[in-house]
């Protein structure tokens, strides 16, 4: 799809109510993912190629930092304690095999894998 998806279309093929896809949409378009286009034949499109928008920006606009724990939430931990946590290092490594992992999955990568989606005029509209 080339032009902009409206959103009650996003909506009925995700079966989500307009109200969240709403949500999604500005969140995104906010974060600079998205681009909006008002008026009749307007609706949402990504700023960048799939192939360069990976699941952790996604998930990260979504619902914040990734990281296990709080003190490596930034780039720098100021935690008074990481000098003595023993289970710091056991954060770290989950931290960054979390972040390889999403980091290198892209949109690109999930619309490959996609099974076949029923037209989506013949499924319901969520409330």
């Amino acid at each position: 799809m080339d032009g902009p998806v409206a959103m009650k279309d996003v909506a009925r093929r995700q079966q989500i109510s307009k109200k969240y896809g709403d949500q999604i949409g500005m969140n995104l378009t906010q974060a600079g993912i998205l681009l909006t286009t008002r008026g009749r034949q307007g609706g949402y499109r990504l700023r960048a190629d799939a192939g360069t928008l990976t699941v952790l920006q996604i998930l990260t606009v979504m619902e914040g930092p990734m990281a296990p724990v709080q003190c490596l939430e930034t780039d720098h931990n100021n935690c008074k304690r990481r000098e003595y946590c023993a289970t710091l290092s056991l954060w770290t490594g989950l931290n960054r095999v979390m972040t390889e992992y999403l980091g290198g999955i892209t949109l690109q990568d999930l619309l490959e894998k996609m099974p076949e989606q029923p037209e989506f005029d013949d499924l319901p509209v969520p409330d």
